[in-house]
């Protein structure tokens, strides 16, 4: 599989990335539980699937056209876009449903306007997906995930599939030694999405960069997780090194804490994000970088306008001083 990079006309500066959902814009995705559909017959749960995912389609396309008329370049797509697809009993295979055809034909309109209005797509399993989990059927639940999640991203054109490292179970190394193990039992279509974030807690960059050097997988750098757990790593040189292990343009997060950096619980997320704890190293950047805001597109909307107010107009000056003393 291959992906290719922003062009090389593209302005500096990043992408900005909207996370799944919206604030205030009337689109919405629609889900279910296995318990509602577990009581239907076969036929009328299969209907009711059928009627979810292409109404999920449906306003995922929608998403994509706001995203294009208010100049924000990526959309992560929610890990519930085709409900419950992997349950062990109320799961599915999309051909299954009565309407797979116009299902499948609308995600990828998903992905031609994708492509034509240059909106990258990309995708977060939920924390369930756990590929250095002691458990086997935890580790069979993981990739059957993943599976699924590939085969939406090829419909869509979605390059990115990314995941955190799992748990530690008392042995570091061992656990990181697990994740390379399993991932290398991953399909192709899967591998060559597939993406491993830094967490709050376990695993910082520090400890990840060594697996996506040895799995070739690149790195999405948190900064608001790589903040609450530090390392020997600086901001400057963990994007570098993250950058390093991008074969496409890579793909970063961003967000601020509820309560302030010396709140109680400093990893949880604020509605906004503040323009402080914007890293002045990823300024002139071509980078996607999703805003994980609890405001959603409000949130983009307003950290746009401060990031242009605060550092475009110090890239203008300092472009101005560079004319002047070439003249």
């Amino acid at each position: 599989m291959k992906f290719d990079f922003r062009p090389e006309s593209s302005p500096t500066g990043p992408r900005w990335g909207l996370c799944c959902q919206f604030a205030e814009q009337p689109i919405a995705f629609r889900t279910t539980t296995a318990t509602s559909l577990l009581r239907m017959s076969l036929v009328s749960r299969r209907k009711k699937l059928s009627d979810l995912c292409l109404s999920n389609a449906e306003s995922l396309l929608a998403a994509l056209r706001f995203c294009a008329n208010n100049n924000i370049g990526s959309f992560r797509i929610a890990s519930t876009i085709l409900p419950i697809k992997t349950h062990p009993e109320a799961g599915y295979r999309i051909d299954d449903l009565p309407d797979f055809d116009r299902i499948v034909e609308t995600f990828r309109r998903c992905g031609d306007f994708a492509k034509a209005h240059d909106i990258r797509t990309v995708f977060h399993p939920d924390q369930f997906v756990v590929l250095n989990s002691p458990r086997e059927e935890v580790i069979a639940r993981s990739i059957a995930d993943l599976e699924y999640h590939a085969e939406v991203a090829e419909w869509v054109g979605a390059d990115a599939i990314n995941i955190h490292g799992g748990g530690a179970y008392g042995d570091k190394s061992a656990a990181l030694a697990s994740l390379e193990r399993h991932i290398d039992q991953l399909s192709e279509a899967v591998r060559s999405r597939l993406t491993i974030e830094n967490d709050d807690k376990i695993f910082s960059p520090e400890d990840l960069l060594p697996v996506c050097r040895s799995t070739g997988l690149p790195l999405v750098y948190d900064v608001h997780h790589h903040r609450c757990l530090s390392d020997n790593l600086s901001i400057e040189e963990a994007t570098a090194a993250a950058i390093e292990t991008w074969n496409r343009e890579p793909l970063f997060h961003i967000s601020s804490p509820l309560e302030g950096w010396s709140g109680p619980k400093p990893e949880r997320h604020h509605d906004f994000i503040d323009i402080d704890d914007f890293p002045p190293e990823w300024v002139e950047l071509p980078i996607t970088i999703e805003v994980e805001a609890k405001a959603k597109e409000t949130a983009i909307l307003q950290l746009r306008d401060q990031f242009s107010r605060r550092f475009m107009s110090q890239a203008s000056k300092k472009s101005a001083r560079l004319l002047n003393a070439q003249t």
